[in-house]
């Protein structure tokens, strides 16, 4: 079957404040002194990992609710600078925003503002279908509204992944997301025992991939019952912010995923491609390319392979 869309994203469309602070949690104090700034930029999980996807060569579309405001304005400015097709669902509350806040070694904080959705919000289901009828695979970001899209999207007959991101294993709002998924992204942050919490993720959903993303210590990758670790890329350049690693991960996974690459090299492309976002300032919103990718994966390949153990 012939389809238009490769990569199918749901959910994730906002804009971002971006706030250095001198360290995290940030000291209490009268006032404080920003440099270099504080920037807004279109450019939340769905944004970043429909314009990764895209810059890698798998034709993208996005879509979400978007208010008719000047955060909204810039979503929809970001994707017609890449070229990445966009159906923006009318949202009367306004677009999705959030407050990052970036420490002196990229780590942050996030605040989002909770004003801008509702326990209503939906995404249509006669676009959700006509979307999913024409597209290969979908990425549904955890967003309330993307929930209620997951049996349309089964139904469809797509593959389907999602980023669960710093979920506790626990918590019973992801549990539709990550039981739905047939390829399941999320951090191992705030897991004690990342391989229980990947298991149980496919003894009681239909994931035959889960990845656990753990930062310099590389990731972790459950495929078809085998648990393999997978190392840490190096940046190409100086760390600088964290934020959108994750999504620059699950892109450069699916890139290669979808063309037909094996899970153990197909995680090797998430974390060159998550290594290279730690290295764009968070006031930018940008993607690694196919030649960067490729050679960092090859370079990763000459020095160190997966090692099929869990490391502690």
């Amino acid at each position: 079957m012939n389809h238009e869309i490769d990569v199918l994203v749901l959910g994730g469309a906002g804009v971002d404040t971006i706030v250095h602070v001198p360290e995290l949690p940030v000291p209490f104090a009268d006032s404080h002194m920003i440099r270099p700034g504080i920037v807004t930029r279109a450019g939340q999980s769905g944004d970043f990992v429909a314009l990764g996807t895209n810059a890698l060569g798998l034709r993208t579309h996005h879509i979400d609710l978007l208010g008719d405001d000047p955060e909204g304005d810039l979503v929809r400015a970001l994707h017609q600078e890449h070229g990445i097709g966009l159906t923006a669902v009318p949202q009367p509350l306004g677009t999705k925003r959030a407050v990052n806040l970036v420490g002196p070694d990229g780590r942050r904080s996030s605040l989002y503002d909770a004003t801008r959705t509702a326990d209503t919000d939906r995404l249509p289901d006669t676009a959700v279908r006509a979307l999913a009828a024409v597209s290969r695979h979908a990425h549904v970001v955890i967003t309330q509204p993307c929930a209620h899209a997951l049996p349309a999207l089964r139904e469809a007959g797509l593959t389907i992944s999602t980023d669960l991101h710093d979920w506790d294993g626990s918590n019973p709002y992801h549990e539709p997301f990550a039981h739905q998924a047939d390829l399941v992204f999320l951090s191992s942050t705030a897991l004690t025992d990342p391989e229980r919490t990947m298991r149980r993720i496919t003894e009681r959903g239909r994931a035959r991939i889960v990845v656990a993303t753990a930062g310099a210590a590389g990731a972790y990758l459950l495929a078809d019952g085998e648990l393999t670790h997978v190392p840490a890329a190096p940046p190409p350049a100086p760390v600088v912010d964290s934020n959108g690693a994750g999504d620059a991960f699950a892109a450069g996974f699916l890139h290669a995923w979808l063309n037909g690459t094996p899970p153990p090299r197909s995680a090797l492309h998430g974390t060159v491609a998550g290594a290279y976002a730690c290295t764009i300032p968070s006031t930018r919103a940008a993607a690694i390319g196919r030649e960067e990718l490729s050679a960092g994966v090859a370079g990763l390949e000459r020095s160190e392979q997966p090692r099929a153990t869990l490391d502690s």
